[in-house]
Formats: C-alpha cells, structure tokens, sequence
C-alpha cells in the first residue's frame, strides 16, 4: 500500500520538525485565543476544551495555562502596545494575526527569560501554520518593533552583534 505524495510529504515535514513542549503549548494557547475571539467563552471552557484535544498532554501545561490567562487578563494593555506598531485599528485584523501578535506581545513582556527572536520566530511559525498567506511578514515587522520598544538593550545588543559579524 503506497502513500499518497501529499500525505508523505508532510509525514516528512512533520518528522523533521519535533515539537517541543512549549512550542505545543503556544499553539493551544493560539487556538484557545481565537476561541476567545470567535466564541467569546471564558478561560475555564476554552481550558476543558482544549484539554481534551490529542497532543494536549505533550504541551508544557504550566507555560500554556500563563500565556492563555495572561493574554485574557492583559488583553488592553497588550492591545494598546501592538496598536502603536500596526497600520490598521486592531479590530480590523484577522483572528489568527490577532491571537498570534497578542502570545507573542505578552511573551515579549511577561517573559523576559526568553529571548525576543525566539518568541517572533515562534509567532512566526504560528502565523505561518495557522494564518494567511502573508500573515506571518506582518506579524515579524510588529513584533520585531514592538520588541525594540520594550526589550531595547536585548534588541540593540543582538543588533550590534549581527554588525560585527
């Protein structure tokens, strides 16, 4: 029995790219975001729902549980800071772009551990896997500013590194 070329083709993306942990905790936190948007429902729902999706159990729960909560809890303040680097009203955007630029902004704030490329590369591969065709240009130009505004030693450090190099 062969395999279709499509499916064989991404059982080999898929096999090449692990995912680790956090990175499957971002993408529940990104379904549980546009939930939130679409559906309106609390924390609590979205959080049984989603525990119920295969994979859930390979997720860093803890790190999904903060960025889910924290992104509802911070959801204007994040707004008001994204708002600053986008060039359209934030309503106006689609759901997913949304979702991705909201983890990533309070990633960028809450989460200073992490470095600012990994958490863009990160809202990258998400809008990438999840968004529009172009979707994941957008959200790199707004992260990397909103970055050079609230990480800017980080920012300017890996900047002045790049240069030498």
């Amino acid at each position: 029995m062969s395999t279709a070329p499509e499916t064989a083709i991404a059982e080999s993306k898929a096999a090449r790219v692990a995912k680790s942990p956090r990175r499957r905790a971002r993408e529940f936190a990104l379904q549980g975001l546009y939930q939130w948007q679409i559906s309106g429902n609390d924390e609590a729902s979205i959080e049984a729902h989603l525990a119920d999706i295969a994979g859930f159990d390979k997720a860093d729960r803890q790190f999904f549980v903060a960025v889910l909560r924290g992104v509802l809890a911070q959801h204007p303040v994040l707004q008001e800071q994204l708002q600053a680097h986008l060039d359209r009203p934030f309503r106006e955007l689609s759901p997913v772009e949304a979702s991705v630029l909201l983890a990533g902004a309070y990633e960028l704030v809450n989460c200073p551990q992490t470095p600012y490329r990994v958490i863009i590369n990160e809202a990258i591969e998400l809008a990438k896997g999840y968004g529009g065709t172009d979707g994941h240009k957008y959200v790199n130009g707004v992260l990397d500013k909103l970055a050079a505004k609230l990480r800017p030693l980080e920012v300017e450090a890996k900047r002045a590194a790049n240069r030498k190099s």
